[in-house]
């Protein structure tokens, strides 16, 4: 059986990702081993760290040059050497950039039959998670609150504001673009939306957030981050999630002027990784799953198509054009 990859041909630190970064191969798969699975990938999922991981940058195991690139995704179990999966499964793991992954059991999860698979991508995948535990354990959001979220219309951005509203907190979100800003109120029930290419975002923080910001979570960095610093309530608690501004800046921006704020109002900045929860993912998926069940948490994919397409299907990730949890179906 063919096999056709792409590998990882590029370092993009400090720059754009660019067509050259990828370049593909067609492989001949051989025989399984024992206690492996061959998977033929569905569903891909995009994120800003895979950009990350190319430059050998934050948390994620080191890359090389030749590899195939990494990504969760979903697929169909083809064929199984391994006692607790079985062929037609449908599996969640590191699948990669690539029509059918060969890996051992133990790097799979089996999926819930009768779900839709590209939920584990999303809601109840990394993206969901890492709302909930960020928004929870770190947030820490209390009956109303105001709690802001930039990059609002985003994957992670749109369940938090969710879970936020659930929590009986006052939500405001940060997106790009009247349709963005218009989905986020009047489908997700956010209090209110900012358009951050229309608006002067500190002045439409304070105007929107008259008391002051007690949860602001940041999808962002850059300048948005600044501004908010300077809108923040007493005790505020700032959760770091991501900094999207900055994964294509040749050089780092200063940290942020406003950044003493945080002493005047007596608040907390902290960073934190989903995977420090991971033993609690179980019940947490559990919590989202009811939630969605129920239609009290709503979620959009922007779904491309085809294999050729995989590059620029991460690019539309940095570019803001995907609206919603960005995959791709192969």
């Amino acid at each position: 059986m063919d096999n056709r990859q792409w590998l990882i041909n590029g370092n993009p630190k400090g720059r754009a990702l660019e067509a050259n970064d990828f370049k593909q191969q067609t492989v001949t798969l051989g025989n399984l081993p024992q206690g492996s699975v061959r998977v033929r990938v569905a569903y891909l999922s995009f994120d800003p760290s895979q950009k990350g991981q190319m430059e050998n940058i934050g948390y994620a195991a080191a890359t090389e040059m030749g590899q195939v690139m990494r990504a969760s995704g979903v697929g169909e179990v083809l064929e199984s050497k391994a006692q607790n999966i079985n062929v037609g499964d449908w599996v969640l793991g590191s699948l990669g950039w690539q029509e059918v992954a060969d890996l051992d059991a133990s790097e799979l999860e089996v999926l819930e039959q009768g779900v839709s698979p590209t939920r584990f991508l999303g809601p109840l995948g990394g993206t969901g998670l890492t709302a909930f535990f960020g928004l929870f354990r770190v947030g820490q959001p209390k009956p109303g609150d105001t709690v802001l979220v930039s990059g609002a219309a985003g994957a992670t951005g749109s369940i938090v504001g969710q879970l936020a509203k659930l929590a009986g907190c006052r939500v405001v979100g940060i997106a790009g673009g009247d349709a963005k800003c218009a989905w986020l109120v009047d489908e997700l029930g956010f209090d209110a939306a900012i358009d951050y290419k229309s608006d002067k975002v500190k002045s439409a923080v304070r105007a929107a957030c008259p008391q002051g910001v007690n949860v602001f979570f940041d999808n962002v960095g850059g300048s948005i981050l600044n501004d908010v610093l300077s809108c923040i309530a007493l005790n505020a608690r700032v959760v770091i999630c991501g900094g999207i501004s900055r994964y294509q800046e040749a050089v780092l921006p200063p940290g942020p002027a406003n950044y003493f704020n945080l002493v005047f109002r007596r608040a907390r900045m902290e960073g934190f990784l989903v995977t420090d929860y991971k033993a609690e993912f179980s019940t947490a998926r559990k919590r989202l799953a009811t939630w969605l069940d129920t239609g009290q948490l709503l979620y959009k994919e922007d779904i491309q198509e085809g294999f050729e397409q995989i590059p620029q299907t991460l690019q539309r990730v940095f570019d803001g054009a995907n609206f919603g949890k960005q995959l791709l179906k192969l």
